[in-house]
Protein backbone atom coordinates (compact mmCIF):
# COMPACT_ATOMS: atom_id res chain seq x y z
CA UNK A 1 0.00 0.00 0.00
CA UNK A 2 2.95 2.35 0.42
CA UNK A 3 3.51 2.38 -3.34
CA UNK A 4 -0.13 3.17 -3.98
CA UNK A 5 -0.07 5.91 -1.36
CA UNK A 6 2.80 7.56 -3.20
CA UNK A 7 1.01 7.14 -6.53
CA UNK A 8 -2.03 9.05 -5.29
CA UNK A 9 -0.15 11.54 -3.15
CA UNK A 10 -2.11 10.44 -0.09
CA UNK A 11 -0.87 9.15 3.24
CA UNK A 12 -2.07 5.66 4.15
CA UNK A 13 -1.63 4.98 7.83
CA UNK A 14 -2.33 2.77 10.81
CA UNK A 15 -2.72 3.18 14.54
CA UNK A 16 0.16 1.57 16.41
CA UNK A 17 0.03 -0.76 19.40
CA UNK A 18 3.32 0.10 21.12
CA UNK A 19 3.64 -3.20 22.99
CA UNK A 20 3.28 -5.09 19.71
CA UNK A 21 5.69 -2.71 18.00
CA UNK A 22 8.33 -3.63 20.55
CA UNK A 23 7.62 -7.32 21.03
CA UNK A 24 6.30 -8.70 17.73
CA UNK A 25 8.70 -8.72 14.79
CA UNK A 26 6.00 -9.80 12.32
CA UNK A 27 3.70 -6.98 13.44
CA UNK A 28 6.52 -4.47 13.11
CA UNK A 29 7.54 -5.76 9.69
CA UNK A 30 4.06 -5.49 8.19
CA UNK A 31 3.43 -2.09 9.77
CA UNK A 32 6.56 -0.65 8.21
CA UNK A 33 6.10 -2.40 4.88
CA UNK A 34 2.54 -1.24 4.30
CA UNK A 35 2.07 2.22 5.81
CA UNK A 36 3.40 5.73 5.23
CA UNK A 37 1.75 7.30 8.29
CA UNK A 38 1.50 6.23 11.94
CA UNK A 39 -0.76 7.22 14.83
CA UNK A 40 -0.05 6.19 18.41
CA UNK A 41 -3.19 4.37 19.52
CA UNK A 42 -2.76 5.26 23.19
CA UNK A 43 0.84 6.29 23.80
CA UNK A 44 0.29 10.04 23.33
CA UNK A 45 -2.88 10.34 25.40
CA UNK A 46 -2.64 12.38 28.58
CA UNK A 47 -2.83 9.50 31.07
CA UNK A 48 0.05 7.87 29.21
CA UNK A 49 2.42 10.84 29.01
CA UNK A 50 1.78 12.41 32.45
CA UNK A 51 0.40 9.75 34.82
CA UNK A 52 1.58 11.83 37.79
CA UNK A 53 1.52 15.60 37.81
CA UNK A 54 4.79 16.88 36.46
CA UNK A 55 6.13 13.35 35.88
CA UNK A 56 6.32 12.65 32.15
CA UNK A 57 6.66 9.19 30.61
CA UNK A 58 7.58 9.66 26.97
CA UNK A 59 9.09 6.26 26.17
CA UNK A 60 6.07 4.81 24.35
CA UNK A 61 5.31 7.95 22.36
CA UNK A 62 9.00 8.32 21.52
CA UNK A 63 9.05 4.73 20.24
CA UNK A 64 6.30 5.45 17.71
CA UNK A 65 8.02 8.61 16.48
CA UNK A 66 11.42 6.93 16.29
CA UNK A 67 10.01 3.99 14.32
CA UNK A 68 8.39 6.39 11.87
CA UNK A 69 11.59 8.34 11.36
CA UNK A 70 13.57 5.16 10.76
CA UNK A 71 11.10 3.98 8.13
CA UNK A 72 10.29 7.15 6.21
CA UNK A 73 6.82 7.53 7.75
CA UNK A 74 4.99 10.57 9.05
CA UNK A 75 3.10 10.78 12.35
CA UNK A 76 -0.32 11.97 13.50
CA UNK A 77 -0.30 13.13 17.12
CA UNK A 78 -3.33 11.77 18.98
CA UNK A 79 -4.65 13.46 21.01
CA UNK A 80 -3.94 16.66 22.95
CA UNK A 81 -7.38 17.26 24.49
CA UNK A 82 -10.05 14.63 25.10
CA UNK A 83 -12.54 13.87 27.85
CA UNK A 84 -11.35 10.27 28.21
CA UNK A 85 -8.06 8.69 29.30
CA UNK A 86 -7.18 11.63 31.51
CA UNK A 87 -4.81 11.07 34.45
CA UNK A 88 -6.43 10.45 37.80
CA UNK A 89 -4.62 13.36 39.47
CA UNK A 90 -6.31 15.74 37.05
CA UNK A 91 -9.87 14.40 37.18
CA UNK A 92 -9.86 13.96 40.96
CA UNK A 93 -8.42 17.43 41.47
CA UNK A 94 -11.14 19.01 39.37
CA UNK A 95 -13.81 16.93 41.09
CA UNK A 96 -12.77 17.81 44.65
CA UNK A 97 -12.16 21.47 43.82
CA UNK A 98 -8.44 21.47 44.55
CA UNK A 99 -7.90 22.40 40.89
CA UNK A 100 -9.95 25.47 40.08
CA UNK A 101 -10.67 26.98 36.63
CA UNK A 102 -7.64 29.28 36.54
CA UNK A 103 -5.27 26.48 37.49
CA UNK A 104 -7.00 24.07 35.11
CA UNK A 105 -6.44 26.44 32.21
CA UNK A 106 -2.78 26.77 33.18
CA UNK A 107 -2.44 22.97 33.38
CA UNK A 108 -4.07 22.54 29.98
CA UNK A 109 -1.81 25.10 28.36
CA UNK A 110 1.27 23.48 29.88
CA UNK A 111 0.15 20.06 28.67
CA UNK A 112 -0.52 21.18 25.10
CA UNK A 113 2.68 23.15 24.73
CA UNK A 114 4.93 20.65 26.50
CA UNK A 115 3.78 17.79 24.28
CA UNK A 116 3.77 19.72 21.01
CA UNK A 117 7.18 21.24 21.68
CA UNK A 118 8.69 17.84 22.45
CA UNK A 119 7.78 16.61 18.98
CA UNK A 120 8.20 19.88 17.10
CA UNK A 121 9.08 19.11 13.50
CA UNK A 122 8.34 15.38 13.99
CA UNK A 123 4.52 15.39 13.91
CA UNK A 124 2.75 16.12 10.63
CA UNK A 125 -0.67 16.71 12.20
CA UNK A 126 -2.17 16.90 15.69
CA UNK A 127 -5.67 15.96 16.78
CA UNK A 128 -5.82 19.03 18.99
CA UNK A 129 -9.36 18.54 20.29
CA UNK A 130 -11.02 15.13 20.07
CA UNK A 131 -14.78 14.47 20.29
CA UNK A 132 -15.87 17.96 21.38
CA UNK A 133 -19.47 17.41 20.18
CA UNK A 134 -21.98 14.88 21.52
CA UNK A 135 -24.29 12.62 19.52
CA UNK A 136 -27.09 15.21 19.61
CA UNK A 137 -24.93 17.89 18.04
CA UNK A 138 -24.39 19.80 21.29
CA UNK A 139 -21.08 20.76 22.80
CA UNK A 140 -19.99 17.75 24.85
CA UNK A 141 -20.21 18.35 28.61
CA UNK A 142 -16.57 17.75 29.45
CA UNK A 143 -14.49 19.14 32.28
CA UNK A 144 -13.03 21.51 29.71
CA UNK A 145 -16.37 22.98 28.65
CA UNK A 146 -17.80 23.00 32.16
CA UNK A 147 -14.84 24.71 33.83
CA UNK A 148 -13.22 26.71 31.03
CA UNK A 149 -16.13 27.47 28.71
CA UNK A 150 -16.21 26.96 24.92
CA UNK A 151 -13.16 29.17 24.45
CA UNK A 152 -10.92 26.26 25.46
CA UNK A 153 -10.97 25.08 21.84
CA UNK A 154 -9.60 28.34 20.43
CA UNK A 155 -7.03 28.49 23.24
CA UNK A 156 -5.82 24.98 22.52
CA UNK A 157 -5.33 25.64 18.81
CA UNK A 158 -3.44 28.86 19.49
CA UNK A 159 -1.20 27.18 22.06
CA UNK A 160 -0.46 24.31 19.68
CA UNK A 161 0.36 26.66 16.81
CA UNK A 162 2.75 28.63 19.01
CA UNK A 163 4.49 25.41 20.04
CA UNK A 164 4.92 24.10 16.47
CA UNK A 165 4.00 26.54 13.69
CA UNK A 166 4.36 23.91 10.96
CA UNK A 167 2.16 21.09 12.30
CA UNK A 168 -1.34 20.73 10.86
CA UNK A 169 -3.97 21.26 13.57
CA UNK A 170 -7.19 19.23 13.51
CA UNK A 171 -10.54 18.70 15.13
CA UNK A 172 -11.40 14.98 15.19
CA UNK A 173 -14.61 13.05 15.91
CA UNK A 174 -16.69 9.97 15.16
CA UNK A 175 -20.01 9.82 13.26
CA UNK A 176 -19.30 13.10 11.49
CA UNK A 177 -19.58 10.93 8.37
CA UNK A 178 -23.39 10.96 8.68
CA UNK A 179 -24.73 12.55 11.90
CA UNK A 180 -26.30 15.82 10.71
CA UNK A 181 -26.29 17.38 14.16
CA UNK A 182 -22.56 16.79 14.50
CA UNK A 183 -21.88 17.96 10.95
CA UNK A 184 -23.73 21.24 11.46
CA UNK A 185 -22.16 21.88 14.85
CA UNK A 186 -18.63 21.31 13.60
CA UNK A 187 -19.18 23.53 10.58
CA UNK A 188 -20.38 26.23 12.96
CA UNK A 189 -17.44 25.76 15.33
CA UNK A 190 -14.95 25.97 12.49
CA UNK A 191 -16.52 29.10 11.03
CA UNK A 192 -16.45 30.73 14.47
CA UNK A 193 -12.79 29.79 14.92
CA UNK A 194 -11.90 31.15 11.52
CA UNK A 195 -13.76 34.39 12.24
CA UNK A 196 -11.57 34.73 15.35
CA UNK A 197 -8.45 34.00 13.25
CA UNK A 198 -7.80 30.81 15.19
CA UNK A 199 -5.31 28.56 13.36
CA UNK A 200 -7.23 25.42 12.34
CA UNK A 201 -6.06 23.33 9.41
CA UNK A 202 -8.14 20.17 9.24
CA UNK A 203 -11.14 18.02 10.08
CA UNK A 204 -10.64 14.39 11.01
CA UNK A 205 -13.35 11.81 10.34
CA UNK A 206 -12.73 8.80 12.56
CA UNK A 207 -14.66 6.36 10.37
CA UNK A 208 -15.61 3.70 12.91
CA UNK A 209 -18.23 1.81 10.87
CA UNK A 210 -20.16 -1.45 11.25
CA UNK A 211 -21.62 -3.60 8.51
CA UNK A 212 -24.85 -3.98 10.49
CA UNK A 213 -25.47 -0.30 9.70
CA UNK A 214 -25.80 1.37 6.33
CA UNK A 215 -22.68 2.82 4.79
CA UNK A 216 -22.71 6.65 5.15
CA UNK A 217 -23.46 7.21 1.49
CA UNK A 218 -23.07 11.00 1.45
CA UNK A 219 -19.64 10.95 3.11
CA UNK A 220 -17.76 12.42 0.14
CA UNK A 221 -20.11 15.39 0.01
CA UNK A 222 -19.76 15.91 3.75
CA UNK A 223 -15.98 15.98 3.29
CA UNK A 224 -16.45 18.58 0.55
CA UNK A 225 -18.47 20.82 2.88
CA UNK A 226 -15.54 20.97 5.29
CA UNK A 227 -13.01 21.26 2.49
CA UNK A 228 -14.96 24.28 1.20
CA UNK A 229 -13.93 26.07 4.41
CA UNK A 230 -10.31 25.69 3.33
CA UNK A 231 -9.55 22.66 5.50
CA UNK A 232 -7.48 19.56 4.92
CA UNK A 233 -9.49 16.35 5.38
CA UNK A 234 -8.33 13.07 6.91
CA UNK A 235 -9.92 9.70 7.61
CA UNK A 236 -8.20 9.12 10.93
CA UNK A 237 -9.45 5.91 12.61
CA UNK A 238 -11.05 3.69 9.97
CA UNK A 239 -12.33 0.26 10.89
CA UNK A 240 -15.40 -1.78 9.95
CA UNK A 241 -16.66 -4.13 12.64
CA UNK A 242 -19.16 -6.96 12.33
CA UNK A 243 -21.31 -9.11 14.58
CA UNK A 244 -19.45 -12.39 15.07
CA UNK A 245 -19.02 -15.06 13.79
CA UNK A 246 -17.19 -14.09 10.64
CA UNK A 247 -18.67 -15.33 7.36
CA UNK A 248 -17.56 -14.87 3.75
CA UNK A 249 -20.60 -12.70 3.15
CA UNK A 250 -19.72 -10.40 6.05
CA UNK A 251 -16.14 -10.13 4.87
CA UNK A 252 -17.38 -9.16 1.40
CA UNK A 253 -19.58 -6.41 2.87
CA UNK A 254 -16.71 -5.20 5.03
CA UNK A 255 -14.47 -5.03 1.96
CA UNK A 256 -17.10 -2.96 0.16
CA UNK A 257 -17.25 -0.48 3.05
CA UNK A 258 -13.47 -0.06 3.12
CA UNK A 259 -13.38 0.38 -0.64
CA UNK A 260 -16.14 2.97 -0.61
CA UNK A 261 -14.43 4.92 2.16
CA UNK A 262 -11.14 5.10 0.28
CA UNK A 263 -13.00 5.98 -2.93
CA UNK A 264 -14.73 8.83 -1.11
CA UNK A 265 -11.42 10.11 0.24
CA UNK A 266 -9.69 9.91 -3.14
CA UNK A 267 -12.59 11.78 -4.77
CA UNK A 268 -12.00 14.81 -2.54
CA UNK A 269 -8.82 16.70 -3.37
CA UNK A 270 -8.46 17.97 0.21
CA UNK A 271 -8.49 14.42 1.68
CA UNK A 272 -4.81 13.84 2.40
CA UNK A 273 -4.78 10.88 4.77
CA UNK A 274 -6.51 7.51 5.14
CA UNK A 275 -5.61 5.80 8.43
CA UNK A 276 -6.97 2.49 9.74
CA UNK A 277 -7.39 2.10 13.50
CA UNK A 278 -5.05 -0.83 13.78
CA UNK A 279 -4.40 -2.99 10.75
CA UNK A 280 -4.74 -6.45 12.34
CA UNK A 281 -7.53 -8.16 14.26
CA UNK A 282 -4.81 -9.42 16.60
CA UNK A 283 -4.77 -6.04 18.34
CA UNK A 284 -8.12 -4.43 17.55
CA UNK A 285 -9.90 -2.35 20.20
CA UNK A 286 -13.34 -3.46 18.95
CA UNK A 287 -13.94 -6.72 20.89
CA UNK A 288 -13.22 -4.97 24.16
CA UNK A 289 -15.81 -2.26 23.51
CA UNK A 290 -18.57 -3.91 21.46
CA UNK A 291 -19.83 -7.15 22.94
CA UNK A 292 -20.05 -9.90 20.34
CA UNK A 293 -18.43 -7.82 17.61
CA UNK A 294 -14.97 -7.82 16.05
CA UNK A 295 -12.93 -8.71 12.96
CA UNK A 296 -12.83 -5.00 12.12
CA UNK A 297 -9.38 -4.73 10.51
CA UNK A 298 -7.93 -5.37 7.07
CA UNK A 299 -5.65 -8.24 8.18
CA UNK A 300 -6.65 -11.15 10.40
CA UNK A 301 -5.03 -12.25 13.67
CA UNK A 302 -2.29 -14.06 11.77
CA UNK A 303 -1.54 -10.98 9.63
CA UNK A 304 -3.11 -12.56 6.57
CA UNK A 305 -4.79 -10.10 4.19
CA UNK A 306 -8.58 -10.14 4.25
CA UNK A 307 -10.86 -9.19 1.34
CA UNK A 308 -10.86 -5.65 2.78
CA UNK A 309 -7.10 -5.35 2.19
CA UNK A 310 -7.44 -6.54 -1.39
CA UNK A 311 -10.35 -4.15 -1.90
CA UNK A 312 -8.24 -1.20 -0.78
CA UNK A 313 -5.46 -2.18 -3.19
CA UNK A 314 -7.96 -2.57 -6.04
CA UNK A 315 -9.54 0.78 -5.26
CA UNK A 316 -6.20 2.57 -5.21
CA UNK A 317 -5.17 0.99 -8.54
CA UNK A 318 -8.18 2.39 -10.41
Amino acid sequence: MRDLARKHGIRIGSAVDVAALRAEADYRHVLNREFTHLTAENAMKWESVEPERGVYTWDDADAVVANARRNGQQVRGHTLIWHNQLPGWLTSGVEDGSIGPAELRKILREHVQTQVRRYKGKIRAWDVVNEAVDDDGNMRQTIWLQHLGPGYIADAFRWARAADPRAKLYLNDYNVEWNQGKIDRYLSIIQELQAQRVPIDGMGFQGHLGIQYDYPGDWANVMRRFAALGLEIAVTEMDVRMVLPVTPEKLATQAEYYSRALTDCLSVKACREFTVWGYTDRHSWVPGWFDGEGAACILDENLRPKPAYQALLATARR
